[in-house]
């Protein structure tokens, strides 16, 4: 839909229509009172009504430019009814015309023209002022009297014991509820919208929650209203004399008519939610198709291959999943295991295990594997985040249900979501973050704190355990909204910090006891660390922030190689079309608080994401980045901080979805299919190839035969050569494919290192692993002296090691004289491996 001012300038643009005179400025400031009217093909009898309301309204408001306005919603009207409205808008800038380019419903417009109001009460009517203006007095009457004494506290919507009314509304005789046969209004004889009067603020939170199109809104928006706990006056007013003959009898008033009665409003409200859950499955389905074609070289062979830019992180994800199954099958602490990194062992909360998903899908993994479960999280995760970004921005943003899909798709398939998606789910499964935030946002309208409150405590909570570091970053994003909002709009956000600060505290008293045993375990209990370092190099190149990723359509592995940690860490690469279409969209629709909001959130983040230390491209000059303020700040110190950059994905989303959203209601086909044309340049060099993967390195024989069993005994460990580490983990997976029957030294985790617990990635390096990295990877054996020999003991007898195990590899033959010169015998060869049984007594 697109808004028009007295003249015939469009409000989100500033453009005159072709041909329009110049006239004065719409009034664009707060009013006390905006009069809605929905109008379809009343060409007949729109003139007549805008006058009367103009008459009345100048004579009970006033005639200055704050003290009303009428919002006039054409819903796609092919007769002169626009125009009759453009005629009375040039001669009163009071009046406002919204039109739309497809005939969508009444609901539709009533949902438009609230939204798009700016009164403190909103007066909805109809074309036919089948209620006549002056009964307005009545309305608010009942209105007015709620309010006494409670004036200036309009704040306090959440408050169900406040006695103000959210609406009154006209009791004419319409019985559209009870035709519809929906329950849960009690009380009322006749509810309908079709002339109330509603507080503005809470108007326009009720008809946003709306989905509905057509006349079922009345009763979906107070039915809403009711949840809320808002009391709601019934007013009996007149209804205006209709003449005796009415108007000649057309196809589609019959077709109106035959939806006025019981079972057609039934068929009409019936069709109506039919196709408001069928488009959502839609989206759903398109999401998830498009997650299936990102890794569907992955599902082609899930035995075989591996995700090739994944380095050893899928075995580690997959070995996660594999140790919250075995652990709480055997009835074992689900937040440590002695599996690897032996005999310290691995705190399972202090890593990104994501039990909230490794332990609901135990029977996955039970049943299919851990593979299975792995590509089930990642695909289903994708796609669930992108229709939770959907709703969202459908809910509270847009009007198109395909810019909001449009919006969400890349706020959950940008580049540095898939570029993490080669091997991190906790960056990819972020379906909570959407939920998170409208719960925040429905706790700064402060209609029901304390359950929201509770709901978003219970929603944090959930998110912790499927991710701390997003959760961290998404924080740290909403912060720096939530500032901007308020340089903005500082009395939108002065009113709404006092009910979400309440909320936030009722969450934390939510979250304290449902965490704190989890996090004193991270923080304080067995291996817990106390940060993971990072260096200096952790943050974004500023070339990063418009180049391509690597599995971008117009990427290129090389570049995004030399810019990037490695390829799981692309965390910018929006390309420079991406971003600049960012910015257009802000210019264009700067006026919206929202946009500018948004603008300022991208630009912090992007530059925080700079890191510490910001390289100048193609010179040798190196500024400090404001990344510095928050190094040392607590848990910030574990942050990859050009990760901060994601939070950009979500931000340009939302301004693609307004910017289709507008675009597609333009009236003018060679300016839509300009607009078009623009998002298409900036979204194809961005559009996802599939991930990369290869053959998968088998697992042994010696282990899937289970030959391994007459080496290593119960609580021993098993030392593969080289042992696992982030380098290669291979023997993680051995070890899911062994069921975890064997524990292993050494390992890929985070854990401490040192006095001072600094966390590392893996288990804490001794002399003989070294030694067998050192070798395995090019270097010459030394000297074996009877040191050495006695470190080797030391070692192995440290990590209670069972058996030393050598699969055949590269350098094989200089790995199994210098071990067998270091433990003094020769190996048996099992299987397709060297092996040295090293248990008590054995060394």
């Amino acid at each position: 839909m697109t808004d028009t001012t007295a003249a015939g300038e469009t409000e989100a643009t500033g453009e005159r229509a072709a041909g329009e005179p110049s006239a004065a400025p719409a009034w664009l400031g707060a009013v006390g009172l905006s009069v809605v009217i929905p109008a379809h093909e009343d060409a007949h009898r729109i003139g007549p009504a805008l006058d009367a309301f103009r008459a009345h309204l100048d004579a009970r408001l006033g005639s200055g430019p704050g003290d009303w306005e009428l919002v006039v919603v054409d819903d796609a009207s092919t007769d002169a009814t626009a125009g009759l409205v453009e005629a009375a808008a040039a001669d009163e800038p009071r009046i406002r015309l919204i039109r739309s380019e497809d005939h969508r419903g009444r609901g539709a417009a009533l949902r438009a023209g609230v939204l798009a109001s700016a009164g403190e009460r909103v007066l909805l009517a109809d074309a036919g002022l089948n209620t006549p203006p002056a009964e307005l007095d009545r309305l608010e009457q009942a209105l007015g009297e709620g309010n006494r004494g409670g004036q200036g506290d309009r704040g306090n919507h959440g408050n169900q014991e406040d006695p103000a009314p959210a609406a009154a509304l006209g009791r004419t005789g319409n019985r559209l509820v009870r035709a519809l046969g929906i329950p849960g209004i009690p009380g009322f004889r006749a509810d309908t919208c079709g002339f109330a009067l509603f507080d503005g603020d809470r108007a326009r939170a009720a008809f946003g929650a709306s989905v509905l199109d057509g006349p079922a809104i009345d009763a979906e928006v107070l039915r809403w209203v009711r949840r809320q706990g808002w009391h709601v006056a019934e007013v009996p007013v007149r209804r205006t004399p209709k003449p005796a003959a009415g108007p000649r009898r057309t196809a589609g008033a019959a077709t109106a008519a035959a939806a006025a009665t019981p079972a057609g409003a039934r068929r009409r409200a019936l069709k109506e939610l039919f196709r408001l859950n069928s488009g959502g499955i839609a989206v759903a389905a398109v999401f998830i198709a498009l997650s299936v074609y990102v890794f569907h070289g992955l599902w082609a062979d899930l035995d075989g291959r591996y995700l090739k830019d994944a380095l050893q992180d899928q075995n580690q994800w997959e070995w996660f999943v594999g140790v919250a199954t075995d652990n709480i099958v055997h009835l074992r602490n689900p937040l440590f295991t002695l599996a690897q990194g032996m005999p310290d062992g691995v705190n399972l909360m202090a890593n990104a295990t994501m039990l909230g998903l490794t332990v609901p899908l135990i029977p996955v993994t039970l049943l299919f594997g851990e593979t299975v479960t792995f590509a089930l999280v990642l695909t289903l995760g994708m796609a669930a985040s992108a229709w939770t970004w959907y709703w969202l921005i459908r809910r509270r943003l847009v009007q198109s249900r395909w810019a909001a899909a449009a919006g969400g798709a890349l706020a959950a398939f940008a580049p540095p979501m898939v570029s993490h998606a080669n091997g991190h789910p906790n960056f990819v499964v972020l379906f909570m973050l959407p939920l998170i935030i409208d719960r925040a946002l429905r706790l700064c309208e402060g209609r029901n704190v304390v359950r929201d409150g509770v709901l978003l405590g219970l929603f944090a909570t959930y998110q912790i355990f499927l991710g701390e570091e997003p959760l961290l970053i998404a924080a740290l994003g909403m912060l720096i909204f939530s500032s901007a909002y308020l340089l903005v709009d500082r009395r939108r956000a002065l009113a709404a910090a006092r009910p979400l600060g309440l909320g936030l505290v009722i969450a934390a008293g939510v979250c304290a006891p449902l965490l704190i045993f989890p996090l004193y375990w991270q923080f304080f209990g067995p291996q817990s660390y106390h940060s993971v370092l990072h260096g200096d190099n952790a943050g974004n190149s500023p070339r990063a922030l418009v180049e391509y990723a690597a599995r971008s359509l117009f990427g290129d592995a090389e570049t995004a190689g030399r810019l990037s940690l490695n390829t799981t860490e692309q965390n910018a690469f929006y390309g420079w079309p991406l971003l600049a279409l960012g910015v257009a969209v802000c210019v264009w629709m700067w006026r919206r608080r929202v946009v500018r909001a948004l603008a300022i959130t991208g630009a912090v983040a992007l530059a925080l994401s700079l890191g510490p230390w910001v390289p100048v491209p193609r010179t040798d000059v190196v500024l400090p980045g404001p990344w510095r303020l928050m190094v040392k700040l607590p848990l910030f110190e574990s942050v990859i901080e050009g990760r901060v950059a994601m939070v950009c994905a979500p931000v340009l989303g939302v301004l693609l979805a307004l910017a289709l959203d507008r675009i597609v209601r333009t009236r003018t086909r060679e300016l839509r299919t300009l607009g078009l044309l623009t998002v298409a340049a900036a979204l194809i060099p961005v559009l996802p190839l599939p991930l990369a993967v290869r053959e998968r390195a088998p697992v042994p024989a010696f282990i899937t035969s289970g030959a391994w069993k007459g080496y290593v005994k119960d609580g021993e460990a098993l030392v593969p050569v080289p042992l696992p580490d982030p380098g290669q983990a291979d023997a993680l997976h051995w070890q899911v494919e062994a069921d975890f029957g064997f524990r292993l030294a050494g390992g890929y985790f985070n854990g401490p290192w040192g006095p001072d617990r600094i966390g590392i990635y893996g288990a804490t390096p001794r002399h003989l692993s070294n030694l067998l990295r050192d070798v395995r990877y090019g270097q010459q054996p030394p000297e074996i002296t009877p040191q050495w020999r006695e470190q080797a003991r030391r070692d192995l007898e440290f990590w209670k090691a069972g058996a030393v195990v050598l699969p055949f590899q590269d350098r094989g033959v200089e790995l199994r004289d210098m071990i067998s010169e270091l433990l003094g015998r020769q190996p048996e060869k099992v299987e397709d491996v060297w092996v040295w049984r090293v248990g008590p007594g054995q060394v």
